[in-house]
């Protein structure tokens, strides 16, 4: 990795997209310190950490909500709206051709993605101007403020889905991706913080803090491993002749990553599992509020063995569901037989669709297991152990792990191309 770097380093058109990058994240940590007016941010601490879907995207805004500053919403809307669009594309045909048609199609998906983030921009701006009405967090209750709260929030989502695209374009790595990752990597010096007073109140001693830290250095790694990991199915190509020109075959095979559901499946588990006491906190003093977030028996009580287990299970379905709908095994066992190919030992058709889906099946669960074991950790660490109060997440190891391979994926293959280029010259 680090030869990767130095060697992007010394090329000057890689040298030129690392700085941009940088100077465009520059630019995002600094409106970081921007507060909106209008608002008590001291208010709002215990109220992301509330075991709400909240606290999530105040981790992945790199605690922007908690703070309350001009990114509060971060880039929330445009991973709503992609996973929407991702999942109506397979459901509208319209959607599912434009899917098909290469370039232009994927720049009109696109498009349509950038407007449903607008809109979902404005929606999650009034639903944040009820939760800090209902925090007592409003220093003023006039139209003018409400508005210009709204108005702040919205438009620095925008202006953070144009700046993630500009780092797509002219930096290195996926735009929005990195933002997270910024995010993520921000919040450190914050845990190691709060692990640093639990040390010094004595509520846990030197051993348990070198323990803490080897688990998490062992779950960065097997992460790492999962991520990298992958099962292939071999693909053989029958020769066929063309012309006067014969092509002999070829083996080769069709890579199914371990993890291929990623964050995705703990997206929509943990919106499950906390939107009901998200929406609950619209009436704080209903019986309903108390029986979602109070009652000992409710699945949606945070940090308890039964909201870990219904979440385990929750993320095991989605990465399944996720997995199936990406890969769509019928299709690959069409565009496979259309070219000739046959997976050894498989008869073409029907049987290739049903292996596909086999082979999917048993590696969505796997993945998903790991994945879920990851998720449920800082809640068995919040809940039965004395690290109480640590920001920390495994999702967001995944987020970092994931982030961190493709941008030098991306660096390695720019780098390559340079190299033949210039070898070609």
């Amino acid at each position: 990795m680090l030869s990767t770097l130095r060697n992007a380093w010394r090329t000057p058109d890689l040298r030129k997209k690392i700085l941009w990058t940088l100077f465009l994240v520059a630019i995002y940590r600094m409106g970081n310190h921007i507060l909106v007016p209008g608002v008590d941010a001291s208010a709002l601490q215990s109220y992301a950490a509330s075991g709400t879907l909240l606290g999530f995207y105040d981790l992945i805004s790199g605690g922007a909500f908690s703070k309350f500053n001009i990114f509060a919403l971060g880039v929330v809307p445009y991973i709503n709206a992609s996973i929407v669009v991702q999942l109506l594309t397979v459901a509208i045909p319209y959607l599912e051709q434009l899917s098909k048609e290469g370039e232009d199609g994927r720049k009109k998906i696109q498009k349509y993605t950038r407007y449903a983030a607008v809109a979902f921009a404005i929606l999650q701006s009034f639903t944040i101007y009820v939760l800090i009405a209902n925090a007592g967090a409003l220093k003023s209750n006039s139209r003018l403020n409400i508005f210009v709260i709204m108005l702040t929030v919205t438009t620095a989502s925008i202006f953070l889905m144009w700046l993630g695209d500009q780092i797509s374009v002219k930096g290195l790595g996926n735009g929005i991706s990195l933002l997270i990752f910024v995010n993520i990597l921000s919040r450190i010096p914050f845990t190691a913080y709060q692990v640093g007073v639990l040390q010094k109140a004595e509520e846990v001693n030197i051993v348990g803090v070198i323990m803490f830290i080897a688990l998490v250095a062992a779950l960065l790694v097997a992460v790492v491993v999962m991520s990298l990991a992958e099962r292939r199915i071999p693909v053989q190509y029958a020769g066929k002749t063309v012309g006067n020109k014969t092509f002999r075959g070829q083996t080769t095979h069709i890579p199914i990553n371990m993890n291929a559901s990623g964050v995705i499946a703990i997206i929509f588990a943990s919106s499950v599992m906390q939107f009901p006491a998200t929406i609950a906190q619209f009436w704080p003093n209903s019986p309903v509020f108390k029986a979602i977030t109070g009652s000992k028996y409710s699945p949606f009580k945070a940090n308890t063995w039964l909201y870990a287990v219904v979440f385990f299970l929750l993320i095991l379905f989605f990465s399944w569901f996720y997995t199936q709908i990406t890969f769509k095994p019928d299709e690959m066992s069409e565009n496979m037989h259309k070219s000739s190919g046959f997976i050894p030992g498989i008869r073409p058709g029907d049987y290739t669709a049903k292996y596909i889906e086999k082979v999917l099946t048993k590696v969505s669960l796997l993945g998903g297991a790991f994945v879920a074991v990851i998720a449920v950790f800082p809640i068995i660490l919040e809940g039965y152990t004395k690290f109480k109060g640590i920001s920390f997440g495994g999702t967001s190891l995944l987020i970092v792990v994931g982030v961190a391979l493709d941008t030098m994926r991306q660096m390695e293959s720019q780098l390559v191309m340079r190299h033949y280029q210039g070898f070609l010259k």
